[in-house]
């Protein structure tokens, strides 16, 4: 028995446009918009009593069918949040309007907008999977419970909280995230680990108000200076990162780990072609896969601090991510660079550090779990004769360390978002073809998983060992 999904795309696309129509940026967002997105998702899962729960931020959204006596329970988590959209300028429509075009190169339909593929999309087609369920069939294969909360652009810095005051009624034998991507376009794959995250500020300051740089140029050190000359000693010229300290409890990448990666196809000059850089860049003797994969990263997002016009600012900023790998700690990774900033301060300033909450360490799950077997069936199932590529998702997912700490579950990644869909960019989108592609491969997962063992606790200890 399958599922019969609708012969067109327009009811499925009508439907995401009113969900991407409404400006859910979590970072600044008015907090009555972000209820509104709250609400909306939440209509979508009438059928599993769903609620709207105060998280100390921006509310969650949870809900639960329990119909399915025997069968494992799941979790599926996504987010109704968004990134704020950056320059309106770059947007070739606008951000949240979603839009349908044809792309020139490809000749594929695609749907731009703000949350399309970052995770509304991704979202929207696992809960109509599960409508049609109950509309053809009158029951879901698996008892399902749902999570969407509506802080994960900004590090879910409520999320831990609720859900641990909230573990019994969140309690599944696996967590199946809705967001994250698959790895590109040409091959379907399962993301097996993401990356950690350490967010901080770090602000220079010199003076005790902004000065007249003609008056004063010259006689006292210049924040922007200060600062920029500081960044400037946490790589080499060769994009090493020379934080002291910033490496340990790192294992060494291993010859077997390595050529795994460097067996992946993956071909460095599209790539570089595709972002029209000069050349690539970062830590040498490693392929650009590697570097992405294997390694963590230090990188200044951005700088702010004086303007344009004739002033010594008093202060200066800049805002740095770090996503680390298995073996890190954020603590200690932010000791080490609270240790650099300390020993590489230039005379005349004072430095002070901020660091943003919701840090989080790597996450893995073992290729062999039960569900990244049933995930890889289904993912055959939908992509006929295409092999399914083990992939790492070198940006961070903050709750699957949260749900395995808490409920004792692992979380495996099934997104259809992939992840040259220009998640975080202007013009941002989706893929139109995702959405059909997808809720097939949601029908045939949620069959699997209702018919699966050890799910739960006995996979758990098998995949704890990768962790």
């Amino acid at each position: 028995m399958t599922l019969t999904f609708e012969s067109d795309d327009s009811r499925y696309i009508a439907e995401l446009a009113e969900y991407v129509a409404i400006p859910s940026v979590s970072r600044d967002g008015d907090p009555a918009t972000l209820r509104r997105a709250a609400e909306w998702i939440a209509s979508r899962i009438d059928f599993a009593d769903p609620q709207i729960v105060e998280t100390g931020g921006h509310p969650a959204v949870v809900g639960a069918w329990l119909g399915a006596p025997g069968a494992p329970t799941v979790l599926v988590y996504g987010h109704y949040d968004v990134q704020p959209t950056g320059s309106l300028d770059e947007w070739k429509t606008p951000p949240f309007e979603l839009t349908s075009y044809v792309d020139e190169a490809t000749g594929e339909q695609r749907l731009r907008g703000r949350g399309s593929a970052d995770d509304k999309g991704p979202v929207y087609l696992v809960v109509e999977t599960c409508r049609q369920f109950l509309a053809q069939e009158g029951a879901l294969p698996c008892n399902l419970r749902f999570l969407f909360e509506g802080e994960e652009e900004i590090g879910s810095p409520h999320l831990a909280s609720y859900v641990r005051a909230h573990a019994d009624e969140l309690g599944a034998d696996l967590v199946i995230s809705a967001d994250g991507a698959q790895w590109r376009p040409d091959e379907p794959s399962l993301s097996v680990a993401s990356k950690g995250l350490l967010a901080l500020d770090v602000t220079v300051t010199g003076a005790n108000r902004d000065l007249h740089s003609g008056r004063y140029g010259g006689t006292v050190a210049n924040p922007i200076h200060a600062l920029t000359s500081l960044l400037a000693t946490m790589h080499d010229e060769e994009g090493r990162i020379t934080v002291d300290g910033f490496h340990d409890g790192i294992p060494a990448l291993t010859d077997e780990r390595l050529a795994e990666v460097d067996a992946v196809a993956f071909d460095e000059e599209a790539y570089r072609a595709d972002l029209d850089v000069p050349a690539l860049h970062g830590e040498p003797g490693l392929s650009t896969l590697a570097r992405l994969w294997t390694q963590p990263t230090l990188e200044i997002n951005g700088i702010t601090g004086g303007g344009s016009y004739t002033v010594i600012p008093h202060t200066a900023s800049a805002h740095i991510t770090c996503r680390l790998v298995p073996g890190q700690h954020p603590d200690a990774v932010r000791a080490a660079i609270e240790a650099h900033v300390a020993a590489h301060t230039p005379a005349g300033v004072r430095t002070e550090i901020h660091v943003e909450g919701g840090a989080v360490p790597a996450y893995t799950i073992d290729p062999a779990h039960p569900g990244i077997q049933i995930a890889r069936d289904a993912l055959e199932q939908v992509y006929p004769g295409e092999e399914v590529l083990l992939a790492v998702i070198a940006g961070t997912l903050p709750a699957t360390v949260l749900f395995e700490e808490a409920l004792g579950a692992k979380t495996m990644f099934f997104s259809f978002a992939l992840a040259d869909e220009w998640h975080h960019a202007p013009n941002e989108f989706f893929r139109a073809r995702r959405l059909r592609e997808g809720m097939r491969a949601w029908e045939i997962l949620l069959r699997g998983l209702g018919a699966a063992e050890n799910l739960g606790a006995a996979a758990l200890v098998t995949a704890g060992a990768e962790n």
